[in-house]
Parts: structure tokens; C-alpha cells; sequence
């Protein structure tokens, strides 16, 4: 895909959320180089405790997890979706590759530079790892190549990236994931649980101001590759948190009546003073309401594997 279709692509999501009722930027334009270079010290932050606490279950739990995929020693293909820098995962490579099991690591990214940056950092660090990179799409690579690996294969989905779709979405998600395994495959899912909201909410709305940096910086993104005039001064950082529905949801919320032009759709679109724009969503889950999710979307639990804190888990299930 080129940069130019990439643009144009952003130009009409764009110009979809923000004609939408209520307005929307998606949550996916967050990661431009400086958005990546903010989400990474998000991921430091004390109060983003959700990257410690997978980092617990792997470094503390990664034998018990080799047993569950892995009985008996048995081969497999390890697919992870959204790969990124695979700076969690490479804790249970080592493992993996230290124990002797037999397995391919297969990182799937829509970015085949990110993609080709890990699997050299993977060959200076684990250069007998048996690495194949998969660029594209998810669901069009689990058609046209993953479906016709040879052997198990074993889905990693790290980080609670499930916490971005709402519960429907992340139902339809998991259907389709579901739709291209088979029985003998397994699905190991990072989840962010419901705790005391005040901790969750820190997660998204730090001291240090660095969530309203990684917010602010879509407006600038916009601005920059698509020519709008968004004036960051006029706009807050709104996160808030609901225990019921367990979605922690950001916001861009308008602090004056303005109207902001954007070159690339040659429009201009009006904003009410403390209109909000909704730009993510991170959902969190009760074991129970995990459990019952898995079984609408075709699955069956096989094991939860938690933090000392019960803040996290890394849920393996298994087709049925």
C-alpha cells in the first residue's frame, strides 16, 4: 500500500468520525512516530500497570504455559497478531527455545518494516529461533496461508488489544478468529480486569501528562499529514471510566465553539464548546464475563493465567 493510499484512506476515516453522530477519530491513527515513541512511555509509566503485569505472567508462569500449548513437547506454530516489537513475547521465546520444544514464531503485522526490524533484532538475540514474518491482515493471511500451516498453530493476542472493541465487536472478532482455527489449535489472549477504578483510570490519565500527550498528538498527526488547522489549545484530554460497562473511553473534548479546515477533504467541520470526540476505547473484563465470551464465540477456557494481583490475565482457549 502506498503512502498516498494510506493518506487517502486516513483522509475518509477522518472525514467519516468527524461527520459522524457523536464524533469520532479512530483510535488506530494514534501510532504515527511520535505517537509510537508516546505509547512506548505510556508502557514505562507506574500507573500503566498493564504491560508489568503480563511481563509477571510470562517471566513467573512461562513453564505452565509451554505445558498447556505444548504437552508432551509437541510441535507448533506460534502466530502472534500485532506483533509490534514483540518485547513481551521474547520472554517466552527464551523459554520456549531454552526448553527445547520444537516451534516456528510467526509475527503477523500490517507493517512489514516493523516486521523485518524484529526479526533482525530476533537474529542477534535468538539466532536459532525459526522466525516467518507474516505482513498483511489478520484475517485475509489466516485464509491464504496461516489455514494451511502444517501442524498446530497457537494465536498469541497480547497486550488486551481485545479491551479496543466493544463487547460486540470483540464477539465478531473472535467468531472470525474462530472460523479459521482448528480443533487442535489454541488462542492465548492477554486481558485487562475489572479492579478499583481509580486504578484504571490513572492508566489513562497519568500526573505526568503523558495519556494527553499520546491524545493530543492524533490532532497534530492530522494536521500534519492531512493539512487541518487543529489548534491543540482549544482541545482537553478527557478519560473517564464506567464499572458497569467496564469501558474506559477517551476523549478530545472541544474547550470553545471553533471550526477546524482539513486540505485533504477540503472541509471544514463545526465544533461546539465541550463537544466531545470520542477517540478509544479499553474494555475490561471479569473472568466470568471473559468465560462467557469465549463459549458465544466458539471456545472453550482451558486456563487462566493471572498476576499476583488478579490485574491481568493471559487466557488459553481452545475451539469446541
Amino acid at each position: 500500500m502506498s503512502v498516498k493510499t494510506q493518506e487517502s484512506q486516513f483522509a475518509k476515516d477522518v472525514h467519516l468520525g468527524l461527520t459522524s453522530t457523536p464524533k469520532t477519530l479512530s483510535s488506530k491513527y494514534f501510532y504515527d512516530q511520535a505517537g509510537d515513541k508516546l505509547f512506548q512511555s505510556i508502557m514505562a509509566m507506574p500507573e500503566y500497570y498493564l504491560t508489568d503485569c503480563e511481563f509477571e505472567i510470562f517471566n513467573t508462569q512461562a513453564e505452565d504455559i509451554l505445558n498447556e500449548i505444548a504437552p508432551n513437547r509437541r510441535p507448533f506454530n506460534l502466530i502472534e497478531l500485532g506483533a509490534g516489537d514483540g518485547s513481551k513475547t521474547r520472554v517466552l521465546l527464551r523459554h520456549f527455545l531454552k526448553s527445547g520444544v520444537d516451534f516456528t514464531y510467526c509475527p503477523v503485522d500490517i507493517s512489514a518494516h516493523i516486521l523485518e526490524e524484529l526479526e533482525s533484532a530476533l537474529k542477534d538475540e535468538m539466532p536459532d529461533l525459526q522466525v516467518e514474518l507474516l505482513a498483511g491482515d489478520y484475517f485475509e493471511l489466516l485464509n491464504e496461508r496461516i489455514g494451511k500451516f502444517e501442524g498446530r498453530n497457537v494465536f498469541l493476542f497480547l497486550g488486551s488489544t481485545l479491551g479496543n472493541y466493544n463487547e460486540v465487536k470483540a464477539q465478531e472478532f473472535l467468531s472470525k478468529l474462530r472460523a479459521g482455527m482448528r480443533p487442535e489449535d489454541q488462542l492465548l489472549m492477554g486481558v485487562d480486569l475489572k479492579k478499583d477504578p481509580s486504578v484504571i483510570l490513572r492508566a489513562y490519565n497519568d500526573s505526568h501528562g503523558i495519556t494527553k500527550e499520546f491524545n493530543i498528538n492524533l490532532l497534530r498527526r492530522i494536521n500534519q499529514e492531512l493539512g487541518a488547522d487543529f489548534d491543540e489549545r482549544f482541545w482537553k484530554h478527557c478519560p473517564n471510566y464506567d464499572p458497569q460497562s467496564g469501558e474506559a473511553r477517551s476523549y478530545l473534548v472541544s474547550t470553545k465553539p471553533q471550526k477546524v479546515y482539513i486540505e485533504a477533504t477540503d472541509r471544514s467541520y463545526s465544533f461546539e464548546a465541550w463537544e466531545e470526540v470520542h477517540t478509544e476505547i479499553s474494555k475490561k473484563y471479569s473472568l466470568s464475563q471473559l468465560e462467557r465470551l469465549g463459549q458465544e464465540s466458539g471456545f472453550k477456557v482451558i486456563k487462566h493465567f493471572l498476576d499476583c494481583k488478579h490485574y491481568f490475565v493471559d487466557t488459553l482457549w481452545r475451539p469446541v
